[in-house]
């Protein structure tokens, strides 16, 4: 059986100002260094046999720095990279709606997996370059692998491990900071744990600060 332990990277302080975030390279906050910290500290007994990361640095000093205890290199995967949020990079939510109220209206709707980004990517676009990876680590030998990377990414991986329509991928939240335990058995998937933030209590953090953006 393999074990895949998905982690969303910590705090941002594009996430903490609430502004879009996708694959601008910005770095951990403070307080996403400290989850970062909490985050390898809860791995550090537990064997692993690889770490994939996002090559964005606010997955890749995380993934680095779990890696880096159990004597390994990170397998840094392009297509973990988070969804490409185009126009609305930076941009507060606020922002987002006025300057682009069309794409507002469709996103916020009832199906926004086809709708992409304004000079950006869709949630379709972002499964089908993820599909590959989803079928290596369903197909793969058994292994204990950690993944880092990003909300939507993150998001749409569960969706296409467990064999569900990506559509679902608004029917849970992973927060910052999160581990996500899914293991792999035959080529099925089952979740052992979702969203898993107890190793973040020492921060005292609430819910709305854990979940923030991407």
């Amino acid at each position: 059986m393999s074990l895949l332990y998905l982690v969303r990277h910590g705090e941002t302080n594009h996430n903490a100002e609430e502004r879009g975030l996708g694959r601008a390279d910005v770095p951990l906050s403070e307080r996403g260094l400290e989850q970062a910290r909490l985050i390898a500290a809860r791995f550090a007994r537990v064997p692993l046999d690889a770490v994939l990361s996002s090559p964005l640095q606010r997955a890749l000093a995380i993934a680095r720095t779990i890696a880096e205890q159990h004597a390994l290199a990170v397998d840094i995967r392009p297509e973990l990279t988070e969804l490409d949020v185009g126009d609305t990079e930076g941009l507060a939510y606020a922002e987002i709606r006025t300057r682009f109220p069309d794409f507002y209206a469709a996103w916020t709707g009832d199906n926004p997996v086809h709708v992409p980004m304004p000079g950006g990517e869709s949630i379709a676009a972002l499964a089908e370059r993820l599909a590959p990876l989803a079928d290596e680590l369903l197909g793969g030998p058994d292994r204990v692998m950690v993944i880092v990377s990003h909300n939507f990414t993150l998001r749409v991986l569960v969706c296409l491990l467990l064999g569900i329509p990506v559509a679902n991928f608004r029917n849970f939240r992973l927060d910052l900071g999160s581990v996500t335990t899914i293991s792999v058995q035959h080529g099925r998937a089952a979740i052992q744990a979702l969203n898993d933030v107890c190793h973040l209590d020492a921060l005292n953090l609430s819910p709305a600060a854990r979940s923030v953006s991407t």
